[in-house]
């Protein structure tokens, strides 16, 4: 069975100028800016919550959450992570889905503005923590390759150096045995003939 083709969030991360007022009011026109590399999670996730798709990115942050790792601690780093960044969803969902927001005053409507931009801040702050954590583990992992490998090399070189200095010590004390034997000879040979033996 083949495997549905995944879906990309939509390119306009603002609503449409055909919605109501409850779209215009939580606009993150500045705020856009900050959502990461393309195709990245925090991408993926921050535009299905502007495009208020959020069944949509709690689906991928369980996705996330469920794909192997290469890391053995991947998952206990950024479990916690996933599950704040699905109740930071929830909340901005029944921010934006708030029942009869035009009826309520501008400072209520400015207060839920105010709560949805900070649980979106919050929600980004989360999702760059995850990524943050696979960064880490990324890095500690090649610092471990880095390690085993100068291990290696030290190793070599120490197996290296030791037969090369015994090699140099079994000729050498050979040599200097030959020449101090020879040299002890030609001595004695010459005291005795001063003696006369």
């Amino acid at each position: 069975m083949a495997a549905a083709p995944k879906e990309k969030p939509e390119s306009s991360l603002v609503p449409s100028e055909g919605r109501s007022e409850e779209g215009t009011l939580f606009r993150l026109d500045g705020e856009r800016t900050d959502l990461g590399r393309a195709d990245s999670l925090r991408y993926n996730i921050l535009s299905w919550v502007l495009n208020e798709r959020y069944d949509r990115a709690i689906q991928e942050l369980r996705e996330f959450e469920n794909r192997p790792s290469p890391y053995p601690t991947f998952h206990a780093r950024v479990s916690r992570y996933i599950l704040h960044s699905i109740d930071l969803i929830f909340a901005i969902k029944a921010k934006r889905n708030f029942p009869g927001i035009n009826s309520l005053t501008r400072a209520k409507q400015q207060e839920l503005r105010e709560k949805f931009k900070e649980h979106f801040k919050e929600l980004r702050l989360i999702l760059m923590r995850v990524e943050k954590a696979e960064a880490d583990l990324r890095i500690e992992d090649v610092r471990s390759t880095i390690y085993v490998v100068r291990a290696l090399w030290i190793a070599v070189v120490a197996v290296i150096v030791l037969a090369f200095s015994l090699e140099i010590m079994r000729g050498l004390a050979e040599t200097v045995g030959l020449v101090t034997d020879d040299a002890l000879i030609r001595v004695t040979d010459w005291m005795f003939g001063l003696i006369g033996f």
